[in-house]
């Protein structure tokens, strides 16, 4: 039950993050009414969530090789407070990296995605639980070799997990958009998400602090 709660809260999170339009749905809808096709809404899905899926597991490899070398209790302090940090500067600053064009091509758009996905704090957020999976494995330490394994599977599945919870919200948001309601709705009733953001980082590292 443990396990299903924590892939259940890592896919949770990848849903989430897909429902910021700072995470990309945004840019495919724009590609999208550029090119005025669907297909480069589709298109661009695919460098979008391969460039999130990298932040993410770009900070779960960080937390992986960090806690070979401290105490969980430390590791989890050093990551609630990396949340609150960035939860703080979310409530600060709500400026985004404007590092994209309209023409770019697969690469740069995954580079986009994961420079986007690393600046807004989104890996950071999943680490919480994937240490949680991690301490759930058998005997319960990143540092004893025999559970390796254990730890790179939870890897792999922290990170799939999460990835396929984004993809399938972003790509249900950009379609719908860019079909039914326009970028010109989204003008008039426009959803400020930033303080959303901010307040779920701020609450998963409070909760790193207390679980």
């Amino acid at each position: 039950m443990g396990d299903v709660f924590s892939w259940s809260m890592v896919t949770a999170l990848g849903a989430f993050h897909g429902i910021n339009p700072g995470m990309g749905w945004l840019f495919a809808v724009a590609l999208g009414l550029q090119e005025r096709r669907r297909g480069a809404v589709i298109a661009a899905l695919v460098p979008l969530g391969l460039g999130h899926a990298l932040a993410v597991a770009a900070a779960v490899a960080v937390a992986v090789f960090a806690g070979a070398v401290l105490p969980a209790g430390v590791l989890r302090w050093i990551v609630g407070a990396g949340l609150l940090l960035f939860g703080a500067l979310r409530l600060i600053s709500h400026r985004h990296p404007r590092w994209a064009s309209m023409r770019v091509g697969f690469r740069r758009l995954t580079l986009w995605s994961f420079l986007m996905a690393t600046a807004h704090g989104a890996g950071l957020m999943v680490v919480p639980v994937f240490l949680g999976m991690v301490e759930a494995a058998p005997l319960h330490s990143c540092h004893v070799p025999a559970s390796a394994g254990a730890t790179l599977w939870a890897s792999i599945v922290a990170t799939g997990l999460h990835a396929a919870g984004y993809l399938s919200v972003t790509a249900i948001i950009s379609v719908v958009v860019f079909e039914k309601v326009g970028v010109g709705l989204l003008r008039k009733a426009w959803l400020n998400l930033d303080v959303l953001w901010a307040a779920a980082l701020l609450v998963t590292g409070v909760l790193t602090f207390l679980l």
